[in-house]
Formats: structure tokens, sequence, C-alpha cells
């Protein structure tokens, strides 16, 4: 969307940097303000879920968009954040009525975000642009709630899911193998005689000395008896 910047007399640009200034040194509680030196008539913010709704736990990219007849005329508001609720449509517009036929120049920003932070405590079906959200809202609250909940855990939560912590995938690229740790398997690797495999070569030594002193005493029975 262009900037309005331009389209705004000196006056209104003058009240509107000064409100912005104001929200962000003071946000609402569970609001922050990111203002745009660029453009002052585009207010980007996040919206905390509040406690006790499907959207708690969540953050909620907004913007607020004043037009070139503000404040005469509302700003419109827009979810950057995907969320299912009865008053914010697919493409994240809001339909809440501070923005509409209660709109009064004097309210000012601060209250329009108020507003739309209570929408998510308080939903509207009555106006709502997400119908399927407004039927489920007053049919099957807990349905309603189980996918408003999905959603914030999905796009509002910082990992996709829900699913931080999540086993990583092993990365490309040569894995060392798993005997690497092993300095016996290393050694024998290299070409050296493991500590373990010298001691079993000992062993085999032994056993062939036995059964030569035992060959050795038969032969000698052997040769006495002839004498005899």
């Amino acid at each position: 969307m262009n900037s309005n910047v331009e389209n705004l007399p000196p006056q209104v640009l003058r009240l509107v940097y000064k409100e912005v200034s104001a929200l962000a040194a003071d946000p609402p509680e569970g609001i922050k303000i990111y203002p745009s030196e660029e453009d002052i008539t585009e207010l980007h913010t996040a919206i905390e879920g509040p406690e006790g709704t499907p959207f708690a736990g969540g953050i909620f990219r907004m913007r607020l968009v004043l037009g070139k007849d503000f404040p005469a005329v509302p700003p419109k508001g827009y979810f950057l954040t995907k969320i299912f609720h009865p008053n914010v449509g697919h493409k994240g517009e809001i339909c809440v009525n501070v923005l509409k036929r209660d709109w009064k120049a004097e309210l000012g920003l601060r209250h329009v975000l108020l507003t739309i932070k209570c929408l998510l405590i308080h939903p509207n079906p009555e106006s709502a642009l997400n119908e399927e959200a407004g039927r489920l809202l007053l049919e099957d609250y807990a349905e309603y709630a189980s996918r408003a909940r999905l959603l914030t855990e999905i796009h509002a939560m910082g990992g996709p899911g829900g699913t931080s912590g999540a086993p990583q995938d092993p990365p490309d690229g040569p894995q060392p193998k798993k005997h690497a740790g092993d300095p016996t398997k290393r050694a024998a690797g290299a070409g050296m005689v493991p500590a373990a495999a010298l001691g079993n070569g000992a062993n085999a030594n032994s056993t062939s000395s036995n059964s030569n002193v035992v060959g050795k005493k038969k032969t000698d029975k052997k040769r006495a008896l002839r004498r005899l």
C-alpha cells in the first residue's frame, strides 16, 4: 500500500507523530509498537494473546494504516499473523465498530489498539468476517477454541506447529563413524593391535605351548617303555 504521508496535512502529521511517539514510549499493556521513521502513516504492532483465551501465549503482528482522510476517516487494521477469529477476514482485515460506525476523530490510535486487543477476549459473531469461526463460536465453542488454539500454536508461537524442541534432522555431509570415539577401535583402524587382541594372542600362544609339553611327555613315556 502506498504511503499517505504526502496526502496528509502538516498539522495532522504532527499530531500523528506525537501520538505514535507517545505510544512507543508508553505502549498499552500487552502491546508493542514498531513505528516507521520513513512512513508514519503505517503503524506496525505486536499484540500478546490474552490469558484465558485460545490465543494465549501467541504474539500477533498487526498493522494500522492511516488513509489520506485520517482522522476524519478511521484507520484500517490488518492482522499480519494468521488467526482464527470471527472478526478477522482471511486476508487479515479486521471488522470492529470502532474502525467503522463508532469512529470519532478524537478517539486516537491507543483506543483503537486497546479495542482490537479486547476483540481477542470478546469476539463479536454478529459482525463476522470469518463466518465459520462465527458459527462455531455460537454453536460449538469447544471446537472454535480448538481451531483457534491450533492456528495460534502454528502461526503465533514462533515455531511451525509448536514443534520447538523436536529432534533435529541429521546434518548434511559425511557423518563420523559410531566408533570414532573408541580409542581401541581407532587404533585397530590405524594398523595397531588393540590390547584386547594382544590378550587373545597371548592365550593362543599359551595353549600351543601347553600342547607341545603334553606331546613331549607322551614321546618320553614311549621311549621309556621301549627301554624296558
